[in-house]
């Protein structure tokens, strides 16, 4: 697979993370200080996420699925 099309997937699943967490997190009523205490999670961590600028790791998108009662793949957009 080219390069430039890896490139395009991660960016696509990088905005679908992105609008994914904000969904889920509004639909939960929960600001973004309240998503990271419960999850254990630094709040800019989260803003950077929602933002579109940090990419989660495994262990951040599990700690942010678990309190908002879903799985990583649909944070994900599966």
């Amino acid at each position: 697979m080219a390069s430039r099309k890896i490139d395009k997937i991660v960016n696509d699943t990088q905005r679908n993370v992105a609008a994914n967490l904000i969904a889920l997190r509004e639909g939960a009523s929960l600001t973004q200080l309240q998503l990271s205490d419960l999850a254990g999670v630094d709040r800019k961590t989260i803003n950077r996420i929602e933002n579109g600028h940090f990419s989660p790791s495994i262990d951040t998108l599990t700690r942010l699925a678990l309190v908002l009662n879903t799985t990583v793949g649909n944070l994900l957009g599966d």
